[in-house]
């Protein structure tokens, strides 16, 4: 498995204050990976940086050997490359089938290929098959996750950003959300995590990184990190 995302010593500014410092990490294909730290570490500034939605000082990002760094996000999305943003942010005004559609605006495979994905989503996520009709705005939280899960896997995307999937649900529904990232990977999709939630990042991620005050302070393998005491004391509350 070969690198797929790399990101090399980015810079992000917010005006005239330094959110990224020298940010430097790789995904490799077929990998989970995550990124933990404190609000306002900026994990999801990293996140918008791939994406193309925040513009970097310096550095660079490739992926899948293609230079990404000043690409428009609408061609990043077609290269594969797809966000799940914080706050999940559906269409609520849509119904459940409508947001999936918008998932695949970008594509050109035909309608068949659509409709198959269609179906592969409905299979992942049973609970959106039975709300296809309903509008978003009606859905709970646990089931708006799902839907921009769903929007996104229907971007047919190599790659996943997961930003806080987690987010403001029941301890229930976080571990559903979690078995539905390790079939997406399963299934052949790479993820990059972004999660406060570090216990359950790290123990469905292959290798993680830690970010401090938009640097990178500690990186690893997800189990070790885990066992490390700075990152349990930290972020695992022991």
């Amino acid at each position: 498995m070969g690198e797929m995302l790399s990101v090399k010593n980015i810079n992000v500014f917010y005006g005239s204050i330094q959110a990224l410092r020298d940010i430097s990490f790789h995904v490799n294909e077929g990998e989970i990976v995550t990124l933990i730290g404190a609000n306002g570490a900026g994990k999801t500034t990293t996140m918008h940086a791939i994406s193309g939605l925040l513009k970097l000082r310096s550095g660079e990002i490739d992926y899948c050997g293609q230079t990404i760094s000043k690409m428009e996000p609408h061609k990043i999305i077609r290269l594969g490359l797809a966000q799940v943003p914080e706050g999940r942010r559906v269409f609520s005004g849509l119904t459940v089938q409508q947001n999936l559609q918008m998932g695949a605006y970008t594509r050109r495979d035909g309608k068949e290929a659509i409709q198959n994905d269609f179906d592969m989503v409905f299979d992942l996520l049973p609970r959106l098959k039975e709300r296809r009709n309903q509008p978003a705005g009606t859905l709970s939280g646990g089931e708006q996750q799902m839907l921009a899960m769903g929007r996104a896997l229907m971007c047919k995307p190599k790659m996943l950003l997961l930003d806080e999937p987690s987010m403001g649900l029941s301890p229930l529904l976080v571990k559903e959300i979690f078995k539905i990232i390790r079939q997406v990977n399963r299934n052949g999709v790479t993820v990059l995590l972004v999660e406060q939630n570090a216990k359950m990042a790290l123990a469905v991620s292959d290798r993680a990184y830690v970010l401090e005050t938009g640097a990178i302070s500690m990186e690893g393998r997800a189990s070790d990190l885990a066992a490390d005491d700075r990152v349990r004391k930290a972020y695992l509350g022991a």
